[in-house]
């Protein structure tokens, strides 16, 4: 394998196949260089070596330079066997990769600062609004809607906490497919409430200890200063995916809400040698609510718990 990684794969793969096995070469002084995505500079802090050339994320494996690193496939690390293994089988493969490679960087040590000490204690809730898997946009599940937000937020507020809220607009970073056809088609997240046509961002202005990431981080390098605010946080609430996996680089309380996806196999997210533990050994909590049957009432229940 080449110790120049050259990659534009999506954002999940990249935090979870690429960044960690860069970082073992780096230890093992076998690292040359990255070539990525744009914006994706402060992930690989620790290579001198690093050019933000492509715009665009693909998942096309053929094309995005998974092929490449030892775990091309993030699920696990039996590639296309796994239809063949037993159920038990399938368990022990569920969210485990090959770690002989493999090694988290320590985001938390490097990107804490005092930015957010006039905050703390905040809890990050990290939402998405994107078409998925290429389908009508009515027909995403992975996000927290208005009433789930409302709910949270005023929570959190009556518990002490202030809340930065985290919902990109996919202009900050470079696209992979289903978030560019979220942006060419015009999509936004909004809903119809009492207080008339509302969005997510119009309802953080509601509460006064909801802070919109957006706005902090204007003017600023957008991961760069979303990993020092997650660094002070408490703990996190996230929809599974790629923002929950950054959420779980920096070994505090992470709630998962999972409607639908990978992670709904057993032992996913649970296990002590998934690689969602591993990244940083975070204290790791999840809500199943395949097809969002339950309409975030277990979610709420579990935040309620969690964030006392």
């Amino acid at each position: 394998m080449s110790n120049l990684i050259t990659v534009n794969c999506e954002f999940a793969s990249e935090l979870v196949c690429v960044i960690p096995y860069a970082y073992w070469l780096h230890q093992n002084n076998q690292l040359k260089g990255v070539v990525t995505s744009e914006g994706m500079k402060p992930f690989y802090y620790f290579s001198d070596n690093v050019e933000e050339k492509f715009n665009q994320r693909t998942f096309n494996i053929n094309e995005n330079g998974l092929r490449n690193v030892p775990n091309d496939w993030i699920h696990h690390s039996s590639g296309k066997d796994y239809g063949f293994f037993t159920e038990e089988q399938q368990a022990e493969a569920n969210g485990v990769l090959d770690y002989s490679q493999w090694t988290p960087p320590p985001y938390r040590k490097k990107y804490e600062s005092d930015l957010f000490k006039d905050l703390k204690p905040y809890v990050v809730i990290s939402n998405n609004y994107n078409i998925e898997y290429g389908n009508d946009i009515r027909e995403m599940k992975r996000y927290f809607n208005l009433t789930a937000l409302s709910n949270m937020f005023y929570y959190l507020q009556e518990a002490g906490y202030n809340v930065i809220y985290k919902r990109p607009t996919n202009t900050e970073f470079a696209p992979d497919q289903n978030e560019l056809a979220t942006l060419l088609g015009g999509f936004k997240f909004k809903e119809n409430t009492q207080q008339g046509v509302m969005s997510d961002y119009d309802l953080c202005g509601y509460y006064d200890n909801v802070y919109n990431l957006k706005e902090l981080s204007q003017q600023k390098n957008y991961n760069e200063f979303q990993m020092s605010c997650f660094s002070d946080a408490e703990g996190f609430i996230t929809t599974n995916g790629g923002g929950g996996i950054l959420c779980s680089y920096f070994g505090k309380k992470v709630l998962f809400y999972v409607p639908h996806g990978k992670e709904l196999r057993e032992g996913y997210l649970t296990k002590e040698n998934s690689y969602i533990k591993k990244l940083s050994n975070s204290d790791i909590h999840v809500v199943f609510d395949e097809d969002r049957k339950d309409n975030y009432s277990e979610l709420i229940k579990q935040v309620k718990n969690i964030f006392k």
